[in-house]
């Protein structure tokens, strides 16, 4: 169990590229702040898109393709974002544990 608890460690240690445990937290917040910006430019510009779209003849093929563009935009910011939640619950998991490390144990206490 401790080995599987070391190798989360490192492995978030290596993905968060040589920060402290406690920087965690703070550089997904940072993460999360820039694929929403970059998410919300995208949607902005699927607007602008589709708002053309209804000046065109095809206006169902327009739309269609201002979707396709969409999607493919947004695929690459919903896998970064999936490696932060992924991140994320490594970092819980680590700290959850270590809480549970330093607890006392209750039971081997009592007479």
């Amino acid at each position: 169990m401790k080995k599987r608890h070391v190798v989360l460690f490192l492995s978030l240690m290596a993905s968060a590229s040589a920060q402290t445990a406690e920087d965690v937290p703070q550089s997904i917040v940072k993460e999360r702040a820039a694929l929403s910006f970059k998410r919300s430019a995208i949607l902005a510009e699927f607007e602008a898109r589709s708002q053309d779209c209804w000046q065109r003849f095809a206006v169902n093929d327009c739309l269609s393709h201002a979707r396709r563009l969409r999607r493919a935009d947004l695929e690459p910011i919903r896998q970064a974002e999936l490696q932060l939640n992924e991140q994320e619950r490594q970092w819980r998991t680590l700290q959850r544990d270590e809480r549970l490390q330093s607890k006392p144990l209750e039971g081997a206490v009592k007479p």
